[in-house]
């Protein structure tokens, strides 16, 4: 059954997660616990000796199983967000992304149930529901967010299923993919910059995790995908993965123009990375600096699944081939 439109206003309405996964199983109380969730969710190995190749089953069992054993059973509304003062609290709400952050995991959520709706298959139709619901969670916590610290938004619309499931899949799996690759660096650099306060920011630190598992799933899926997909079917699919690349980046530059522009970016699949380094930073950060930054952050929040699983490349590929044009022109990142 195809997963039913939700309307705003978003509240207290996250269900329990599939497949009988724990849930709000965490308490402040128990830091030790807290502390083994997270170590679970940033550590997996498949057991087996198997090359893990995409399209063998035991790869098919190995993502399932990597997705499922990460699970992070943390429930928004036990997260106690910290106090800030009058200047951090004008630099959060300050931020044109809340709305688009918003609305965006509000899409993901029914664009992700849709395509595993779709699926015959239950460990892939298992993971990518659960993915979907992980969506949900996120925009829980945003929604959290902004009403902790009294952050207004825009109406909210109506989320509808898409009409193509894969090609709504694969714009979502792909703007994660993207996005999160400049997240991960934002988000350090606000840790190394301190322009928000360090309880903040480990505040939201399990979900900037849960987005690499995220894009590793997709990342496996793709892998999966294509190695199955029946030779005559190939050649549709991957001019569809080339239209998808080409709605992105037409997409990002209508949405850093609006952000520019000081202006709501009306486009429906975006990313609160794009506002760049200034809005974690007082400090200057030059694009070279920056990307080296994110392709180490890349490195680093990948480094503990298993080495056999399919990582995303295309965005790493192409910010190292942006840092060496920078470098042919005397612009490479110094050693921190």
């Amino acid at each position: 059954m195809t997963p039913p439109a939700f309307d705003a206003p978003f509240a207290d309405t996250l269900p329990p997660p599939p497949g009988g996964l724990p849930f709000g199983t965490l308490a402040g109380s128990d830091p030790a616990a807290v502390a083994a969730a997270d170590h679970a969710a940033r550590h997996w190995q498949w057991p087996g000796p198997e090359t893990l190749r995409p399209g063998s089953e035991a790869h098919h069992r190995a993502v399932a199983a990597m997705f499922r054993e990460t699970f992070n059973p943390y429930k928004p509304s036990i997260i106690a967000w910290p106090h800030l003062d009058d200047g951090a609290r004008d630099r959060l709400t300050s931020l044109p992304i809340w709305d688009i952050a918003v609305q965006t995991e509000g899409r993901a959520r029914l664009r992700m149930l849709a395509y595993a709706d779709s699926l015959a298959d239950p460990l892939w139709r298992g993971a990518i529901e659960q993915n979907g619901w992980e969506e949900w969670r996120h925009k829980q916590v945003l929604s959290d967010l902004v009403a902790a610290y009294g952050i207004a938004l825009a109406t909210e619309p109506p989320y509808l299923p898409p009409r193509d499931p894969e090609w709504a899949y694969l714009v979502t799996g792909f703007s994660e993919c993207i996005d999160s690759f400049f997240a991960f660096g934002l988000f350090e650099l606000a840790k190394r910059s301190g322009f928000f306060p360090a309880a903040l920011v480990d505040t939201f630190e399990p979900v900037i995790q849960e987005e690499t598992r995220h894009i590793l799933l997709f990342a496996n899926w793709l892998a999966a995908h294509r190695a199955t997909l029946p030779l005559w079917r190939r050649p549709w699919f991957e001019l569809r993965v080339l239209a998808v690349w080409a709605f992105l980046a037409w997409e990002r530059i209508g949405i850093a123009r609006g952000l520019d522009d000081g202006k709501q970016a009306p486009a429906p699949d975006n990313s609160f990375t794009l506002t760049g380094s200034k809005a974690v930073s007082d400090a200057e950060v030059s694009p070279a600096v920056l990307m080296a930054i994110c392709l180490a952050e890349n490195e680093r929040r990948f480094a503990g699944y298993d080495a056999r699983l399919r990582r995303p490349t295309t965005t790493p590929l192409l910010a190292r081939a942006a840092l060496g044009v920078l470098a042919l022109f005397g612009r490479a990142p110094r050693p921190a």
